[in-house]
């Protein structure tokens, strides 16, 4: 391939020296694939064919590559300001691929060298292994934990005979103020969690979970944060749909509106959870349950003219694709609810949310006042608990009328 990207002899012999040269055409074949351009990787090529000259004069061989020798090469390439912005992530790639084809070995993950370190390993594959909850938990959870034994044990190893429910509560007050009410709460969860599991362990004998503070949070006590059907309509409308992306864009949106599917829902949507003989499609939600909701008309339309002409050819089997190189799967959910963000403003839609779930909720009030049931719409959303959907009730104004006390003296 490398032939077909450079016209002289010269150029190609000379991109052809140093021990990397034999995986130059595998990684031109691997950034084509991924939907770079031929400008592009003509200068990926070039920072590569650099890198392996430097090599050779460093008399390394392939097999010592890893994230310091890259290190040690962008150090010297800056010195004549010879570093491109997109150098550094050439070189990630070109390791990644020789990684994945056994030419380099792996990164081994860093070994917890601390006490403090090793208990939050343990009680991170505690929470994975035995309790069965999910990664983005753990990312609520383990900064808490972190947290508190670096304030309380500081370096030390920790010894939590020592430990008093004081500490716990102190802990709680100091930090909870700083944070919403949803933080605080998670913060609280977190550190019950942990505590069940040091008795479960038996590194103390005092039930500390108990003694965690409980954040007022009221169950209910909040309205669902909704738009009106008409301005999600409009959000809608306004995609433009005569170009690829506006397309793509319609698509995610259509699935937010009229399915309920959460951001991180829709970007580990795959090709093979989409059955267009019957109709239906699986979510694959919360805890790796998976649920299958049936398409309704608009969305499959949208979905299946994505797929037909607007999806770049690809490897991975992601539905929605960026639409830059390297055209892949979009890589969480935040770039989903960036996505509800711009096509609110697009269309000229002032919410105080503007997030993907603010979709979800639209659509659980819109069929709530269409006369659908909360058992409905909690089996539509996925609740697995019914006090999930309960808090719809509160916007149901024509229900609550039937409900309110007459005012004194307000009728004679």
């Amino acid at each position: 391939m490398i032939n077909q990207l450079f016209t002289f002899s010269s150029t190609i012999e000379r991109l052809r020296q140093g021990p990397l040269s034999e995986h130059l055409d595998a990684y031109a074949a691997a950034v084509a694939a991924q939907g770079y351009g031929r400008h592009s990787i003509r200068e990926q090529i070039v920072v590569i064919a650099d890198f392996s000259r430097w090599l050779k004069q460093k008399q390394m061989a392939v097999q010592d590559l890893d994230n310091k020798v890259v290190d040690r090469f962008l150090q010297h390439r800056h010195r004549p300001q010879r570093v491109r912005r997109g150098d550094p992530k050439t070189l990630q790639r070109l390791l990644t691929m020789l990684r994945q084809t056994g030419v380099v070995k792996a990164d081994q993950p860093p070994v917890a060298d601390t006490a403090q370190s090793r208990i939050v390993a343990e009680f991170r594959r505690y929470l994975l292994q035995e309790r069965g909850l999910s990664p983005s938990t753990l990312l609520n959870y383990v900064p808490v934990v972190e947290q508190f034994l670096s304030e309380r044990f500081r370096n030390s190893a920790p010894n939590f005979t020592m430990l008093r429910a004081p500490h716990v509560t102190g802990f709680v007050m100091r930090h909870a103020h700083r944070l919403s009410p949803t933080r605080a709460g998670l913060m609280a969860t977190a550190l019950r969690s942990f505590f069940r599991y040091l008795r479960h362990r038996g590194a103390i004998a005092t039930d500390l979970a108990g003694c965690v503070p409980t954040v007022p949070n009221w169950s209910l006590s909040t309205l669902p944060r909704f738009l009106p059907t008409d301005e999600v309509e409009r959000t809608l409308d306004g995609c433009d749909r005569k170009t690829s992306v506006g397309r793509r864009n319609h698509a995610i949106l259509l699935l937010l509106a009229r399915l309920g599917v959460r951001a991180g829902e829709v970007v580990g949507l795959s090709l093979d959870d989409i059955d267009w003989n019957t109709g239906q499609i699986t979510i694959r939600g919360k805890s790796g349950k998976s649920a299958q909701l049936p398409l309704a008309a608009d969305v499959g339309a949208a979905l299946a003219a994505y797929l037909r002409h607007d999806r770049p050819k690809s490897a991975t089997r992601s539905v929605f694709l960026r639409h830059r190189a390297p055209l892949v799967g979009f890589g969480n959910s935040s770039t989903i609810s960036s996505l509800v963000r711009r096509a609110l403003k697009h269309a000229g839609v002032e919410s105080a949310h503007t997030g993907a779930h603010v979709l979800r909720h639209s659509l659980a009030t819109s069929l709530l006042r269409q006369g659908g049931s909360l058992d409905e719409i909690g089996e539509l959303l996925r609740h697995q608990n019914p006090n999930t959907t309960a808090i719809y009730a509160k916007v149901d104004v024509t229900a609550l009328h039937t409900l309110a006390l007459p005012w004194p003296g307000g009728g004679r």
